[in-house]
């Protein structure tokens, strides 16, 4: 399962679809920022080299009070760092809502897509165990009757999914949640499969990265099947008894109930938690910083233990992501930066955000958990490596009043990509948005025929109406503007 505002050391999205799929989705994720958990981005690489040194504890509070206290993007940002001198929690704000207990390192997290970093290395465990084959068709750990899509006598593999090259679309066509506060949460596995056994696959399978919470979710349950449990009780086995991760789960019990923060979203407005049945492996883990560190630690362990081993496992595989310096591993992804590569994930939900990262060469890891679904990688990703920016949190949209009978002249069909479509449509007084395969969000004017979203950071402008219909939009969003012209009805 995220809002996320690229910083200027990146890239925009890799592809106009991929930056399209942000904004409705983030959590990533996964992840909506979400509200479909995440988003695909890559850091540029700098030519000069900068220090691996992890910041101060002095500065890593200065970056947290901006963020909260200033640029109010938060109500409780934990932020948790490892190397070879130990490892540290600096930690500024609080629960939120009603609760004025300040957040530490033991503080409960939705963590979104950081899911899939677990997912992958329950991958690269189980094919260490011989227990699996990275290239076994995902078909063999299904139910008989799911018809997994294949193309050029090729099936989709485990690999495949772990690495978002399958073919298979972000998320399912038919997600149309009843509840958009809690999205997924109706969504069911019967539902999937049945999306999977219909869909026909645009283009040859391993041959293109598009990010895909299906795809993982398909991969956590396959994984699931395999051991004979399911997913939470597999990453309970594999990854979290063997840590002694204590604050880590999916069903949160009474004690960790009790260090859940409060969600809130890009408004800090109150938000329920989610809950992510059907797409577990994708974005449903809940966790603490102190947690994260744990898992990071196997990076700086000196003994060979089995998941050291699948540590190891999850970078040695890799795909490329379009034409950057940047590959998506099992579970990661891997950027080359101006002090070395970096291995990270984000996510989101639609209260939190997450991001969780280690820089290979310098054995240094970082840990970022916010109450908000503002988005916090810029900051994980400046700690590996300083010469990588932080944002600044852009003015607040004000809405302004305008005459609903406008809205007739805005609605209809536009389309973005090839297979991404954004369908504006009126329902009384309101103006509301649906991305293909995405729930309607509503947009506010703003004036001049341009509306934002509450629900992610992302803005349209409508061509000047002609014969009382818009002949073309512009979505504004990662700084960039892409048109998208009218489809005749």
């Amino acid at each position: 399962m995220t809002r996320f505002r690229i910083p200027s050391a990146f890239s925009g999205a890799l592809t106009a679809a991929a930056a399209i799929f942000a904004v409705a989705a983030v959590a990533g994720g996964l992840l909506y920022l979400d509200r479909k958990m995440d988003r695909p981005i890559v850091v540029t690489t700098a030519s000069s080299a900068s220090s691996s040194q992890l910041p101060t504890e002095t500065e890593i509070r200065r970056i947290l009070a901006d963020r909260i206290d200033v640029q109010r993007q938060s109500v409780g940002i934990v932020v948790g760092t490892i190397g070879p001198g130990g490892r540290n929690i600096v930690a500024h704000g609080s629960f939120g809502g009603l609760d004025p207990r300040a957040v530490d390192g033991d503080t409960v997290y939705e963590i979104g897509s950081v899911t899939k970093v677990f997912t992958g290395l329950l991958l690269a465990d189980m094919a260490a165990r011989g227990e699996v084959k990275l290239d076994d068709p995902v078909a063999k750990y299904l139910p008989m009757n799911v018809a997994v899509p294949e193309r050029g006598g090729k099936a989709i593999t485990l690999v495949d999914l772990a690495t978002h090259t399958s073919g298979l679309p972000r998320m399912p066509d038919d997600f149309e949640p009843t509840d958009e506060t809690n999205p997924y949460a109706d969504y069911t596995v019967e539902q999937m499969h049945a999306f999977v056994s219909s869909y026909t696959l645009p283009r040859d399978i391993g041959t293109e990265y598009e990010y895909s919470n299906l795809g993982s979710a398909l991969l956590g349950q396959a994984l699931a099947s395999r051991a004979g449990k399911d997913y939470e009780a597999l990453v309970d086995e594999r990854i979290i008894a063997p840590l002694a991760m204590r604050s880590t789960a999916i069903a949160l019990a009474p004690r960790l109930a009790k260090r859940m923060a409060t969600g809130h979203n890009a408004v800090l407005e109150i938000v329920p938690n989610w809950d992510l049945p059907a797409f577990a492996g994708a974005g449903a883990l809940r966790s603490s910083a102190s947690d994260l560190l744990d898992l990071l630690q196997v990076t700086l362990n000196k003994d060979t233990t089995p998941l050291t081993t699948a540590l190891a496992g999850t970078l040695a595989t890799r795909r490329a992501i379009g034409e950057q310096e940047t590959s998506a591993a099992l579970g990661w992804v891997v950027t080359k930066s101006s002090n070395g590569e970096i291995a990270w994930h984000d996510g989101g939900t639609g209260g939190y955000s997450a991001f969780i990262g280690f820089h290979p060469g310098a054995r240094t890891g970082v840990v970022v958990l916010s109450n908000a679904n503002t988005g916090v990688s810029d900051i994980g990703l400046h700690l590996l490596n300083p010469e990588i920016p932080l944002t600044r949190a852009k003015p607040r949209h004000s809405e302004v009043s305008v005459d609903p009978k406008l809205f007739d002249s805005y609605v209809g069909r536009y389309r973005l990509a090839p297979d991404v479509i954004l369908s504006v449509m009126r329902d009384d007084d309101g103006l509301f948005a649906q991305f293909t395969g995405q729930p309607r969000l509503r947009l506010f004017a703003e004036g001049g025929h341009r509306f934002f979203y509450r629900d992610v950071e992302a803005a349209i402008t409508f061509a000047e109406p002609a014969a009382d219909r818009s002949p073309s939009l512009i979505l504004h969003r990662f700084g960039r503007d892409m048109a998208a012209p009218r489809l005749s009805d």
